[in-house]
């Protein structure tokens, strides 16, 4: 939790202040950063970016707003923000492997076991527009008209991402869960 105090050291540009609320943000803000970018370096690049637009806005916070769920979505546009000065100039990635059929109960029962970087890994198999979109919806909460939206995309496209990543993910996790289940036999 962030007290005002330090808002306001920060708004009065103090470097302490700035870097205290930089090491009281950084896990919150790498954990969003970390999901929509593939590797380390421009997950930290962005959460960067992020956390210079949280700086540079701090006198504009509406105070009914608390400061955690004001820097998040910050973040989570920054983020975005990102993506679509990028998407001009690259090519959306595509999957080569064959889908197959999957076991909807093999796909839950290691569900329940799977840790979360684990997960995290797997997400790095979708194609960084469906893994955009999927994490809007499925872990930051977004509406797919707010993700169509903020994406300029339609709905429909919104909702067909998530479809794609949920498909691509189980397949990972039936193939992880086939592999888990023959090396503990």
């Amino acid at each position: 939790m962030v007290d005002e105090s330090l808002i306001a050291r920060c708004i009065r540009e103090e470097p302490k202040a700035q870097y205290e609320l930089y090491r009281a943000l950084y896990g919150m803000m790498m954990s969003i950063c970390s999901r929509y970018e593939r590797n380390r370096q421009d997950a930290a690049a962005r959460m960067n970016h992020g956390f210079l637009k949280i700086l540079q806005n701090l006198e504009k916070k509406r105070p009914e707003v608390p400061f955690d769920a004001w820097a998040r979505r910050i973040v989570i546009n920054t983020v975005i923000d990102g993506y679509r000065q990028e998407r001009e100039r690259k090519v959306l990635e595509t999957m080569e492997q064959p889908l197959e059929k999957i076991s909807t109960a093999e796909v839950n029962d290691y569900l329940r076991e799977m840790e979360a970087e684990a997960f995290a890994t797997m997400l790095q198999l979708v194609p960084k527009m469906s893994r955009n979109v999927f994490n809007l919806f499925a872990i930051d909460g977004f509406a797919h008209a707010e993700i169509a939206q903020l994406l300029n995309i339609s709905e429909g496209t919104s909702k067909w991402h998530v479809s794609n990543a949920r498909s691509i993910l189980q397949q990972a996790i039936a193939r992880s869960a086939v592999t888990t289940n023959s090396t503990t036999r």
